[in-house]
């Protein structure tokens, strides 16, 4: 976590898919985003900023990143795991959270959902008074100015709208098919190819 106040790209309001979730299509082949579940934290004409929900990293440990940082882990963030948030600043850290915790400091995304990078929130939570849902990740996925609609024009991927269970709930593994079965495709019927009308 950074001493830092702000996200990648600063916002005043949500804008564009900012809120929304991105599914990342079967052919999209790329290692770091193979099969991945990102939530946009920021969508404008300046680019677009969001977090994987569903890979958990198994080279970092929770209480030893809170070790690293002079915070004590207590029990209630004892089993907490610490996602892949994107292949942009690994050393970066964030706490995607529910809105019953918000700081200043914090990016409130929309109503359910905010987005803060200091430590007042791991503090917070090692002290059992943090955000009832979170997500706690290293990295963060990242597009310049028009790059992500290039991305979807280009059948990469799906866009779907968000919703706590899916951020913060269920099998981090199956969260790309559950995402998916939500739009109510079938994976065996997505085209790899993108279209036009």
């Amino acid at each position: 976590m950074a001493a830092a106040t702000t996200t990648p790209f600063e916002m005043s309001g949500p804008e564009g898919l900012t809120g929304k979730v991105l599914i990342a299509m079967p052919r999209l082949e790329d290692p770091w985003f193979t099969k991945t579940v990102i939530y946009l934290c920021a969508h404008s004409d300046d680019g677009a900023m969001g977090l994987v929900v569903n890979r958990v990293l198994d080279t970092v440990d929770f209480p030893e990143l809170l070790s690293q940082l002079g915070l004590d882990c207590g029990p209630e963030v004892a089993t907490v795991k610490v996602h892949f948030g994107g292949p942009v600043e690994t050393g970066r850290g964030f706490v995607l959270h529910s809105t019953d915790y918000v700081l200043a400091t914090s990016l409130r995304i929309d109503d359910e959902v905010a987005l803060t990078a200091t430590l007042d929130v791991l503090k917070a939570m090692t002290e059992g008074h943090g955000p009832d849902r979170t997500l706690v990740a290293l990295g963060y996925a990242g597009w310049g100015p028009g790059q992500l609609e290039t991305e979807i024009q280009s059948n990469s991927w799906l866009v779907v709208d968000a919703d706590a269970e899916l951020l913060f709930e269920g099998d981090v593994e199956g969260k790309w098919r559950e995402a998916i079965g939500r739009l109510g495709v079938d994976l065996a019927h997505l085209s790899g190819e993108g279209g036009h009308a």
